[in-house]
């Protein structure tokens, strides 16, 4: 029955799938910009405020109880959100393909208009994450029992594919030296793809596929509407709000949301160096093709460590490995101009950094795959849903607050000097400017990089000596400590 069931759901999962594949490409493409701002070389501020662009995805918790409990009723509980948010974002993307080429600055003098790339792009991942919600709750009715299991690989398959097609898929195509090495017989100026293209293309087959779905795909009706629908939507703020005050969720809240700092510098900041020091930025997303069959393997190995009673203690063994990679990036970045040569780096070098990178992501889901199997061991049962949603909104969002600081803080870190003209200083853009007219030129005495970096680390190791015990304890609390008092 098994095997018939997920053949007569093959057509659905399939479904899933493209929607998945589809929200990751605004992910893919926001993911991307950074690296062309940083080939614009744009400042570290301004790389920070684009930072807030990925911050939606972890917020959605805020909306999510609006999507659920709005909608209408004729059309479809799920269709209601999907269709119109997909329709946006076709429409959107196909506007922004006319304005994106003045957006990202012509090179001749005009830099790239940050602040309107930051408000598109946060549009675009509020309105894919808006389609996450409605995509995750669709699957679970959509899908029999026995297979809705299947929903998680969709969404973990159709994720990386689409962040791969919007991202690494998209530098490659658009740089003009990777299509003439490797996909031209006669060298041109241009890539074969441009932003504009890409997202006139994309923006395209989001109208087809959302026509399609909204014709074609029936939901199937909920018979009875379940208790935990029709309880409507203060009542779901009011759960959340009960849940974060029990202690033992406030304690995690608190110790997930500042135990991440420690890697900010090196997660947030070590690519954007890179480029600067001219890896192409091509090569760099190329990173992440060997990179998949290790997201796959990964978390079918370590969940055996984290399945017992104490999958924290993955998450704290992880912890010191994954903090001292920091520094190694740190040693990375500054080797980096050191092996520059004219044709560009040596084949060692991108081992290196292939192997640094490789080592990184076995630490880095040692410690994602514990705290989702913590989130799920502790999460109440008859609240479901929304309890681990919660518990995992504030373990993404202790990843999002560091990554914007760190990258806040390079440029005010940096210590430049005036060289040639020793009575001037370089702190300040005017001061900069009287340097350069005493004869002088600003270099860099000190990279705020590396400064963040150490500090980084020290900040980790604190957090793991004193609180990481502490953090540790939760998982022997007992389960009454994270069942929700009810009140009816």
């Amino acid at each position: 029955r098994g095997v018939r069931g997920c053949r007569a759901e093959l057509g659905s999962i399939l479904l899933l799938l493209v929607l998945y594949v589809l929200q990751g490409i605004p992910l893919g493409l926001a993911g991307s910009v950074p690296l062309i701002l940083q080939s614009k070389s744009a400042s570290y501020t301004d790389q920070a405020f684009f930072s807030f662009v990925f911050w939606p995805f972890s917020l959605k918790l805020l909306w999510a109880p609006l999507v659920d409990a709005v909608y209408l009723r004729g059309f479809g509980r799920r269709k209601s959100w999907l269709v119109p948010t997909q329709y946006v974002l076709g429409l959107f993307m196909i506007y922004m393909s006319t304005q994106v080429d003045v957006l990202l600055g012509d090179g001749k003098g005009r830099g790239p208009d940050v602040v309107a790339l930051t408000v598109t792009f946060f549009l675009f991942e509020f309105l894919a994450a808006t389609q996450d919600i409605a995509v995750d709750g669709w699957a679970l009715t959509m899908l029999s029992r026995e297979n809705v299991g299947y929903a998680s690989t969709c969404n973990s398959v159709g994720q990386t594919a689409g962040y791969f097609l919007g991202n690494v898929l998209f530098l490659a195509l658009e740089s003009a030296s990777f299509c003439n090495k490797y996909l031209r017989f006669q060298p041109q100026p241009q890539g074969i793809v441009t932003l504009s293209d890409f997202l006139f293309f994309w923006g395209a087959v989001f109208l087809i596929t959302t026509t399609l779905v909204a014709l074609l795909k029936k939901e199937n009706k909920e018979l009875t509407p379940t208790k935990e629908e029709t309880k409507g939507i203060t009542d779901t703020y009011r759960l959340l709000f009960s849940i974060i005050k029990m202690p033992a969720v406030l304690t995690f809240c608190l110790m997930i949301l500042t135990a991440k700092v420690g890697f900010s510098a090196a997660d947030a900041v070590t690519g954007l160096k890179l480029v600067e020091e001219g890896v192409p930025k091509e090569h760099l997303a190329l990173l992440a093709v060997p990179m998949v069959p290790l997201q796959i393997i990964l978390p079918l190995i370590i969940s055996k460590y984290t399945a017992g009673p104490q999958p924290l203690n993955t998450f704290y063994k992880a912890m010191p490995f994954r903090l001292l990679l920091g520094l190694e990036f740190a040693f990375l970045v500054w080797w980096t101009p050191k092996v520059k040569h004219e044709g560009g780096f040596p084949v060692y070098y991108y081992a290196v950094v292939v192997l640094s990178y490789a080592l990184h992501q076995i630490t880095l889901y040692s410690m994602y795959v514990a705290i989702m199997a913590f989130n799920a061991k502790v999460s109440d049962p008859l609240i479901g849903g929304t309890y681990m949603t919660l518990l995992n909104t504030v373990s993404n969002l202790g990843g999002n607050w560091p990554s914007t600081v760190a990258l806040w803080l390079v440029d005010p870190l940096t210590v430049k000097e005036c060289a040639g003209a020793q009575e001037q200083t370089c702190g300040t853009a005017v001061a900069a400017e009287l340097c350069a007219k005493a004869g002088g030129s600003c270099v860099t005495a000190l990279d705020g990089y590396y400064v963040e970096s150490v500090v980084c680390v020290v900040l980790g190791f604190g957090w793991w000596f004193l609180l990481g015990p502490k953090f540790k304890k939760l998982q022997d609390e007992g389960q009454s400590s994270w069942k929700c008092k009810r009140t009816n």
